[in-house]
């Protein structure tokens, strides 16, 4: 239990002191943000601290720390190095620069911001690759659900299909306040105190709660390394792209720059505390990583999820709560995805999105496209995912460390840069190591790995000249 308690610590101390550093290097200010000076009703609008909080931890989370968390769980202890280490110096950098670049460039999308610093090429790319992978990512966030809604209700799969399209409809054409500022703040508080049922489930069952072991704990052995297969793996519960097309959103609704720490980079950490304890419950409940392992073999994440929230609050509780988990959690990451593939499009296009018809000149095709994606097997196409999410992140890491060098003098480029390095040596050599990639041996991979890292920091080098010197 000394391990899990140190690391709940420190990242509630990372979040105070490494996220106060983060933000005194970016400086907010008190200039209006594009909540005020954009108002419109719809996208943009003012909204309390604690409901952009809780939305944005919806919007970021999903399963993401759940699941993610789970397979991380796999290799062992070690998981809760990389959940501490990359909440604090990776993901919630990643984070807050998303959502502060964006408020500084009037609530830009992710894409338009990325292209902005990194050029027209990365923004062709990035405007079709995040269209489509959000897009996709709504299907199986609805496939997911309506699954185990016909599981529990014995009602057709399509019947849940055709429901779950029309809320995702609604929640991407209406104004945020809405559905979204309406429910979400009620999910949002329901998804933390589910973690927390969890854990003080996990503390008093009396079950022995492993402490750290670094080594490497899966059952397949030296088949599955723990660098970079867990790291690709935990995925949101340490860092992810997707975060990145969700920040924009709330940029859109806060009112002062100075509340961009908590809302950020706060719920960034949140979702990290949200992963330890899942990794920690995973490996505790299922008493050890075998366990764990078979468990998810035989019945896959959700079936974890469930056991452990009925082992650690009670059958009732743990049932309502589970199913809050697997069933709410996925609609609510489906649906925002969609409503900020509209943003993407809306700024891609330069359409306004004031009046309910330019809003229906994006939502209608991108609902048609899901409800036709979900009729397929796209199964092969979504293992993907997980390292696309990552490079993603890369990308949104390498535009703030070039945003900084643009916009202060000294070393606080390196705030974004150290992370921006280190995740392209990890997706580099996943993608050439992995059964779903090239499936070369890992020296392969690791020197390919450093040729490409090092050329994206003689470019960056000679592109921004950043101060490197020690004076």
């Amino acid at each position: 239990m000394t391990t899990f308690l140190v690391a709940l610590a420190a990242l509630i101390l990372g979040y105070f002191i490494y996220g106060s550093i983060v933000e005194k290097f970016f400086k907010p200010t008190n200039a209006p943000t594009p909540a005020i000076t954009k108002r419109d009703g719809v996208d943009f609008v003012p909204l309390p601290t604690w409901k952009i909080f809780m939305i944005q931890l919806l919007n970021i989370a999903g399963l993401g720390p759940i699941f993610g968390a789970l397979g991380g769980a796999i290799w062992g202890t070690s998981v809760y190095l990389w959940i501490v280490l990359g909440t604090i110096f990776a993901g919630g950098v990643h984070d807050y620069f998303a959502g502060m670049v964006s408020m500084r460039e009037g609530g830009k999308s992710i894409t338009e911001v990325v292209g902005k610093y990194l050029g027209a090429g990365v923004l062709n790319f990035m405007r079709v690759f995040m269209v489509i992978l959000l897009v996709l990512l709504s299907a199986v966030f609805t496939v997911g659900p309506a699954g185990l809604l016909e599981k529990l209700t014995g009602i057709s799969l399509q019947i849940f299909v055709v429901v779950i399209l029309f809320y995702y409809f609604l929640a991407t054409l209406l104004p945020v306040d809405k559905i979204i500022g309406g429910l979400y703040p009620i999910f949002g508080i329901c998804f933390i105190v589910m973690a927390l049922g969890v854990m003080f489930g996990m503390i008093f069952s009396g079950l022995p709660m492993p402490e750290m072991q670094l080594a490497n704990l899966h059952p397949k052995g030296d088949a599955m390394p723990i660098f970079p297969f867990m790291f690709i793996t935990v995925a949101c519960g340490a860092i992810s792209g997707f975060h990145a097309t969700q920040s924009p959103i709330m940029s859109r609704c806060i009112p002062n720059e100075h509340l961009a720490r908590p809302v950020f980079y706060g719920a960034m950490v949140c979702e990290g505390i949200i992963a330890l304890i899942w990794a920690a419950a995973g490996i505790t409940f299922f008493h050890g990583t075998e366990g764990l392992a078979a468990e998810i073999s035989s019945g896959g994440a959700g079936a974890a999820v469930y056991k452990i929230c009925q082992d650690s609050m009670g059958g009732g509780i743990g049932m309502a709560l589970a199913m809050i988990g697997v069933i709410v959690c996925p609609i609510t990451s489906g649906d925002t995805a969609l409503r900020s593939s509209r943003l993407i499009l809306s700024d891609w296009f330069d359409l306004a999105q004031v009046k309910i018809k330019s809003r229906l000149v994006f939502a209608v095709p991108m609902i048609i496209a899901v409800g036709i994606i979900t009729q397929l097997d796209y199964n092969s196409v979504w293992r993907y995912f997980a390292w696309t999410n990552q490079t993603v992140a890369t990308i949104v890491l390498w535009m703030g460390a070039v945003y900084m060098t643009k916009k202060f003098s000294g070393r606080s480029f390196l705030i974004p840069f150290i992370p921006a390095m280190f995740m392209t040596f990890v997706t580099v050599t996943y993608i050439i190591q992995a059964p779903e990639g090239l499936q070369f041996p890992a020296v392969v991979g690791n020197i390919v790995a450093i040729i490409l890292a090092a050329v994206c920091f003689f470019q960056f080098k000679n592109t921004c000249k950043p101060n490197f010197t020690l004076k």
